[in-house]
């Protein structure tokens, strides 16, 4: 009986080491499971944070860039008118000898 007492018993210390091992294995995989949801969590939040991070730059060069863009425009008024003036000025200057440039060649006559 004492062989069968051993072997029952070793057959028990079996079970007992794989329902152990199954249990390892178990939390294992859970742990693995729990460490995988906790990175993409992380990975998310991180996308989330660049994306606002490249959102807020974008939007901060747009507004600096629109400011930009009303300077330019005044600045362009400033040149525009300037070169009206100058133009008006010259042509004042020069549209007397120029009327009678004109008038010199309508009045002449060539055969």
């Amino acid at each position: 009986m004492d062989v069968g007492s051993r072997g029952h018993n070793g057959i028990q210390l079996l079970l007992t080491a794989e329902q152990e091992a199954l249990q390892i294995v178990n939390a294992a995989r859970n742990s693995k499971s729990a460490r995988l949801k906790q990175a993409k969590e992380e990975a998310q939040k991180e996308v989330a944070e660049f994306r606002a991070q490249m959102e807020a730059d974008f939007q901060r060069k747009l507004t600096e860039s629109s400011g930009d863009s009303g300077a330019n425009v005044k600045r362009l008024d400033k040149e525009t008118e300037a070169k009206i003036q100058h133009l008006k000025i010259e042509s004042n200057r020069i549209s007397h000898d120029v009327i009678e440039m004109l008038l010199k060649h309508v009045t002449s006559v060539s055969y």
